[in-house]
């Protein structure tokens, strides 16, 4: 079945990956939970989904913060390439969105984040998130 398109090219009606714009807020907020409560993969997941859902303009936001949940994952593993990696493109990412965004006060993490890829430690503290 081909998917109906607008004008401009892109698809019309809900996301490819069965979600809703509306959606964005819901997996947002389980996604900040679970990285509050040390549960990296699964705010990794919670959070792709908002990106997957979030309008483009937003998407980086979105992407950021799954790179937060991604380099606390990795340094649990004991992974420091990833970690820095994974800090880096957080930094990239949410950087443009500061001071806060979606209510969430990102100048505390992006000050966390510079001071860990400075430290270079794989003992990283919980997310300011």
């Amino acid at each position: 079945m081909v998917e109906p398109r607008s004008g401009s090219g892109r698809p019309r009606g809900p996301s490819p990956h069965g979600l809703s714009a509306a959606s964005t807020s819901r997996h947002l907020a389980a996604g900040i939970e679970l990285i509050r409560a040390g549960e990296y993969f699964a705010a990794h997941e919670e959070l792709e989904d908002a990106w997957r859902a979030a309008p483009s303009a937003e998407r980086d936001f979105f992407q950021g913060l799954v790179h937060v949940a991604v380099a606390w994952y990795q340094a649990g593993r004991g992974r420091r390439i990833g970690t820095e990696r994974q800090l880096a493109k957080a930094v990239r990412r949410l950087t443009p969105f500061a001071p806060v965004h979606r209510g969430l006060q990102l100048e505390p993490l992006l000050e966390q984040l510079h001071e860990l890829r400075e430290r270079g430690s794989l003992d990283l503290p919980s997310p300011l998130v």
